[in-house]
Formats: structure tokens, C-alpha cells, sequence
């Protein structure tokens, strides 16, 4: 039955509350509908100055996924290399792997497997370790290795410089060591005519023992060859048993040969003395033997401090004081010869393994 205090109670409480509309509640509350959640905000890493302005699309997850984290904006770092757009083959990514460090990197599948050995480590065809985590553009893989050494590796797979990122010589080093982990023989991507192994070679004076033990390792002789000239003043009593070891005992004993070899070539053109003249009547056979005696001393001292680095200044400066004692012009002229010619043959001794 119709009551009019009932009815009366009904319309005081509709003033106190709105009025029902199409509206979603969640807007009345936010302001936003459920469609306007922020979207995961893209930002490419590692950036070089100016390598790339273009973003990538955003990320899509899979509803439930990081659901407390919908209400504010989500950074997520993209490789400025390898995105979505960067068009490296003319069909579009279908395989990301993810760093260690949260950086994603769009690649192709057949690329992967063209390029690993061992379809990069068992990981292509994917399984992706978190089921949650998905993405239109294909599976996500993560990996253990950080952003600036994937990068490298990923670069080799397709072929392409990373000469613009400026890796440190650690990284790099770090990176050729993960090349064999993902199917990528050093031995067959690193050689003379590839971008790679000039970034190494370019920085090997800074490091040059960890550079050629890298070489040794993974047994790449055309690195290991022009990176052993920078280890002349190498002193063994600072080779560890871990470097040893890492070395091998084929580049160590390269090594320990050059070294062996050039002292014993020194030696060897320090042993003629200055060539007579014939004797005059202020220099005659006993005066040039005086020479020839001080030679011998001067070049024992000097061979039994020297160093496969010994420079041609050090030779010049424990040799031609030995004319301040000559009073004859032709044998001051003769030591000068002599010298100049020691100087001549040593630089001409091997300096590499």
C-alpha cells in the first residue's frame, strides 16, 4: 500500500546522494574511465648523444599483470637499437629478450637462429619464464647478462657497429666472453675487417695483458698478434695462476718467447765492437783496443739490465759517452756508425709473438 511518509523519506535521501546516470562510478572517484589508465611510458636505453629520437610503441600486458601498478605511469627502457621501428630487416621483431637490468630488446627469431649455433643457448625457440609477462610484438625472454653487454652481442648477431654506444674495454671483453655462452664462435665473428675487433684492438693499450688474454682464450691469433707488441715491458711476476690459467699454456709460452727472443737478438747485436781503422800515427792497433774493451763493458752492462722494451735512447745513452774518451776523430766517427747501426737492426727485431 502506497504510503506518503515512506515516499517522503525516499526523495529526501535522493537529495542527498546524485543522481544515477550512464556515468562509471570510477570516473565520479578518479576522473578517469578504466580506458584512461596510464599506458607504460617507453625510454630507450642505452642512449649515445643522438643515436635516436625515435620511441618505440608501448608495451601491452596481459590483464592482471602489475595490476597495483595501473593507477601511475610505468617506465619501461627500450634498446635504442633494437625496437620496434628500427626496420633492421624488412619483417617485423617477433622474439624480446629482456636484461638483467629491465631493458628490452625487440629482435627476429630467424636472425637468432641464423647467426647462434646453438639457437642462443636453448632459448629460440622461446619458452618465456614468466607466464604473465606477454607482448603483441612476440615472447619475452628475460636474460641474466645487463643491458651494455647483451647490446654488444646483439649487434654482432645482425651484423651492425656498436661503435656509437663507446663500450669500455671491460665491457667489451665481457661481451665476447658471452658471444660462445649464446651459440656466437668468437673465432668466427671477430676478425680484421669486422667493427668489433677494431673497438677491441683500438682500446687494447689500455689493458693490454686482459686483452690478450681474451685473444688466447677463445684462440683469435690475429687479435692476440698485434695485441702482444703492447706487452714488451709485461713482467712475469705479476702473471697470477687465474690469468695463467685463462691465458693457456700455447699463448703463454708465445708470450714468454717473445720476450726470451728479443733479449737474446739484443745480445746477440751488442756483441761486435766498432770496426778498425787502419792505424794512423796518433791511433794505432793498442789505442782502437782500448775501444773495443770499453764496448764490451758498456754493452754487458747494458744487456744484463735490459728489457724486451729497452728503447733505442737507452742504447744511445750508454753507448755514445764511450767517444768523450777517444781522442782520435776516426774512432769517435766509428762508435757513432756502430751505435747507429745497433739502433737500426734492434728496431727491426720481432716485436710480437
Amino acid at each position: 500500500m502506497y504510503n506518503a511518509e515512506w515516499d517522503a523519506l525516499f526523495h529526501h535521501i535522493s537529495d542527498d546522494f546524485p543522481s544515477t546516470s550512464s556515468e562509471p562510478l570510477v570516473s565520479k572517484m578518479t576522473g578517469t574511465t578504466p580506458l584512461d589508465i596510464p599506458r607504460p611510458v617507453p625510454t630507450q636505453f642505452p642512449t649515445p648523444p643522438g643515436s635516436d629520437e625515435m620511441a618505440p610503441s608501448p608495451l601491452c600486458f596481459q590483464e592482471g599483470f602489475l595490476q597495483d601498478d595501473l593507477a601511475s605511469n610505468i617506465n619501461v627502457s627500450v634498446s635504442t637499437t633494437f625496437h620496434p621501428h628500427a626496420a633492421l630487416l624488412p619483417i617485423p621483431t617477433d622474439l624480446i629478450f629482456l636484461s638483467a637490468d629491465g631493458v628490452f630488446f625487440y629482435v627476429h627469431t630467424t636472425q637468432i637462429l641464423a647467426s647462434s649455433t646453438n639457437h642462443f643457448n636453448g632459448l629460440v625457440p622461446p619458452i618465456p619464464s614468466i607466464p604473465e609477462l606477454c607482448n603483441d610484438l612476440g615472447p619475452i625472454v628475460p636474460l641474466p647478462e645487463p643491458a651494455t653487454t647483451l647490446n654488444i652481442v646483439l649487434h654482432v648477431v645482425y651484423r651492425v657497429s656498436c661503435a656509437n654506444y663507446r663500450p669500455s674495454i671491460d665491457t667489451l671483453i665481457a661481451a665476447i666472453d658471452l658471444m660462445a655462452k649464446y651459440g656466437l664462435p668468437p673465432l668466427r665473428h671477430i676478425a680484421p675487417s669486422t667493427s668489433l675487433y677494431r673497438l677491441v684492438l683500438g682500446q687494447a693499450p689500455m689493458q693490454p695483458v686482459a686483452v690478450y688474454a681474451l685473444a688466447a682464450a677463445h684462440d683469435l691469433h690475429d687479435l692476440a698478434l698485434p695485441v702482444s707488441s703492447h706487452l714488451l715491458s709485461f713482467t712475469f711476476r705479476a702473471l697470477t695462476d687465474d690469468l695463467a690459467i685463462r691465458i693457456g699454456p700455447v699463448y703463454l709460452k708465445r708470450l714468454f718467447f717473445m720476450h726470451l727472443g728479443r733479449l737474446d737478438a739484443l745480445k746477440r747485436l751488442l756483441r761486435p765492437a766498432p770496426y778498425p781503422h787502419s792505424p794512423t800515427s796518433t791511433c794505432g792497433f793498442r789505442q782502437q783496443k782500448k775501444l773495443a774493451g770499453a764496448w764490451m763493458l758498456a754493452s754487458a752492462a747494458l744487456a744484463w739490465d735490459a728489457r724486451p722494451d729497452l728503447s733505442t735512447s737507452a742504447i744511445e745513452e750508454a753507448l755514445l759517452p764511450l767517444a768523450d774518451h777517444l781522442p782520435c776523430s776516426v774512432c769517435r766517427r766509428s762508435l757513432a756508425n756502430r751505435v747507429r747501426q745497433l739502433i737500426i737492426q734492434w728496431s727491426l727485431v720481432k716485436r710480437s709473438i
